[in-house]
């Protein structure tokens, strides 16, 4: 696991010392070595920048960046069958003086191009200098585990694993983007390809951005995309025949992400997701695997009793940290630094913990996110279904067109109820769609485009997301796989990991995700989806294979979401940064408000008025990162 950093610069300006700035500004991401070079090409200098973080072969020899013949490769993450790869190019003659991943990367470039791209599994951001072509190539991964930045703007091409990379570059100028913003406020992430800075992007997973160094032409190319395995004919298996392969596929991927040459731990909550981990990886294992769990004083929120049972019937190595508010708000500063493009999961603090936590003992920690997008596990598949389908279309048209006539602040007793007026709205545009894919848009957002609106005082442009733009199969008899195909590429991608990647990167541990090795969602994406929700047990086929290994008794019961208790922390111990932050002056500072009705909803909340609080957080975050990246410029 490691950070790239780097720049095409066709004007030929950009330093050395540059480049070890915006290198060297995620020493937290590889704090073991650190390499820098610049190549000089016809019409630009490229630099490469990488610090490691010393994962598989310890030795100087997995230094980067790394070139063999006209190829040189600056790579972050992990290429977990990277033995089986290099054995066959030894067969083709192919010869190697590391036991590194990226050597076996640069040379199966060498022997195969970017086909090598379909025997890989792993986790990757990879940028690839071919000089005989003169051309670089920047990679991302099939799902978007590892991070990838880029910017391009007065013929420079900038970049990096973080944001933190272009901030040490002064060429890099920080223009907020509205309309990303707005999203961010919706979704509490920027969603990709969007950032929250103009001129400035991520790669979406699955693609490989070309440059010809020769012309300064780019061009994006699709390698992997989830939505073709869920467009697929489904496959016609038994409940056995599907239990074992997913059984198969989960004991491959989970091994594979046991390979390293340092102590490996998991994090355990207690759920079906992260126990089928914990389970699969300790049946037949001698030693006792590592597991960490973060419980809550607040019962509400506390999972971490159910995980320390787990934990005892496996017989793991178990440690656990119970969090109290003064902790979180230790942390809170800090969440700027680590997200530095505005984030506001909620889980952010403790995942953060966790990973402090799980640093004390290994240096590298499995997180389990993507059984719940693989495999059906969140209520909202339920609900756009229920909303959009569940009642004739003219009805739903009647219903919309009314509710658009009432203004929700004046009805009498359901005002008071929490959240109504966003709740109301959400109702009224999802009748109005008739489509579940639109309805899971509106309750994925906490803030929706109207009241987005009302907190720039002004409309903005409206940027599509894959919920507008989707491509997966629109049979209503299948709505519940193309949800999942869809929450892979959203929640997943730009929430979830981005949550887990920056939270271990900060403490210098590689967070890995077994579940989402490309293997298994190909799989599950080709089952009907009778297998992920079944007779309203959702997450219906995981649950089959972790019955395998731990009793049912002990794994059925009500799921609780993995959140930090923001809403008693903000009425305590946060109020005054709530105030701070949330007030006249300081939103008046950044140009973007208009700060009536946030205050207002500041103001409601406070006074025990039932708002959500994921708004004000969702503000907050906000507004402690531009306080940290953009308040000085």
């Amino acid at each position: 696991m490691c950070g790239i950093a780097g720049f095409v610069d066709f004007q030929k300006k950009t330093s050395m010392e540059t480049l070890k700035l915006m290198t060297d500004s995620m020493v937290h991401r590889g704090p073991d070595d650190a390499g820098y070079e610049i190549f000089e090409q016809s019409n630009a200098l490229i630099g490469f920048g990488q610090r490691r973080l010393s994962i598989l072969d310890l030795s100087p020899l997995g230094h980067q960046p790394m070139s063999f013949e006209h190829i040189t490769v600056d790579f972050n993450g992990e290429v977990y069958n990277f033995k089986e790869i290099k054995i066959e190019l030894e067969e083709k003659g192919y010869t190697f003086k590391s036991w590194s991943d990226t050597e076996v990367i640069v040379k199966a470039y060498h022997c195969w191009g970017l086909e090598m791209l379909s025997k890989f599994i792993g986790m990757f951001a990879i940028a690839i200098l071919d000089k005989n072509q003169d051309k670089i190539h920047f990679i991302r991964d099939r799902a978007g585990v590892k991070p990838f930045y880029y910017y391009w703007e007065n013929d420079l091409f900038l970049f990096g694993s973080e944001l933190k990379a272009f901030y040490a570059n002064d060429q890099f100028n920080k223009v907020i983007d509205t309309n990303s913003l707005a999203l961010f406020l919706q979704y509490s992430y920027v969603p990709a390809p969007y950032c929250i800075f103009k001129n400035a992007f991520k790669l979406m997973p699955g693609h490989i951005l070309s440059i010809d160094l020769g012309t300064k032409n780019q061009v994006i190319t699709k390698y992997w995309d989830v939505f073709d395995y869920y467009n697929k004919p489904k496959l016609n298996v038994t409940d056995q025949e599907a239990i074992e392969e997913t059984d198969r596929l989960l004991k491959s991927a989970y091994e594979y992400r046991m390979v390293a040459d340092v102590p490996v731990g998991v994090f355990l909550s207690g759920g079906y997701d992260s126990s089928s981990v914990a389970s699969i990886l300790q049946t037949d294992r001698t030693e006792r695997l590592k597991t960490f769990t973060i419980g809550f004083h607040e019962n509400e929120f506390n999972e971490a009793p159910e995980a320390k049972k787990i934990a005892n019937y496996l017989g793991t190595d178990h440690t656990e940290w119970y969090l109290t508010a003064k902790e979180a708000g230790e942390v809170l500063s800090s969440l700027p630094e680590i997200y530095d493009e505005p984030f506001a999961d909620n889980s952010t603090v403790p995942t953060v913990l966790v990973s402090k936590l799980a640093a004390k003992d290994v240096k590298v920690a499995l997180s389990a996110d993507a059984g719940d997008e693989i495999f059906g596990g969140y209520s909202k598949f339920n609900q756009s279904g229920r909303f959009t389908l569940s009642m004739p279309v003219p009805l739903q048209s009647m219903l919309s067109g009314a509710m658009s006539l009432i203004n929700p602040d004046y009805i009498p007793y359901f005002n008071t109820k929490f959240n109504f007026s966003t709740r109301y709205e959400k109702i009224r545009l999802m009748w109005k769609s008739h489509d579940p894919v639109q309805a899971m848009k509106y309750i994925s957002q906490f803030i929706t485009e109207k009241e987005a609106a009302s907190f720039f005082g002004k409309e903005y442009e409206h940027y599509p997301t894959v919920f507008d733009t989707s491509i997966a199969s629109k049979d209503p008899k299948d709505y519940v796989n193309r949800l999942l195909a869809i929450d892979y590429k959203s929640y997943l991608l730009d929430n979830n990991l981005v949550k887990v990647d920056r939270a271990t990167m900060s403490v210098s541990i590689e967070g890995r995700e077994p579940m989402v090795d490309h293997r298994i969602v190909e799989y599950a994406a080709q089952l009907p989806a009778s297998f992920k929700i079944r007779d309203g047990v959702n997450k219906w086929l995981l649950k089959q294979v972790v019955h395998k290994y731990i009793p049912k008794e002990m794994m059925d019961r009500p799921k609780v979401p993995f959140l930090a208790p923001l809403m008693v922390w903000f009425k305590e111990d946060l109020k005054a940064q709530l105030r701070y932050y949330l007030s006249e002056e300081s939103l008046n500072k950044t140009g973007l408000f208009d700060p009536k009705p946030i205050i207002q909803l500041r103001n409601d909340y406070l006074s025990g008025k039932k708002v959500n609080y994921q708004k004000l957080w969702t503000l907050l975050s906000f507004m402690l990162w531009y306080d940290r990246w953009v308040k000085n410029i």
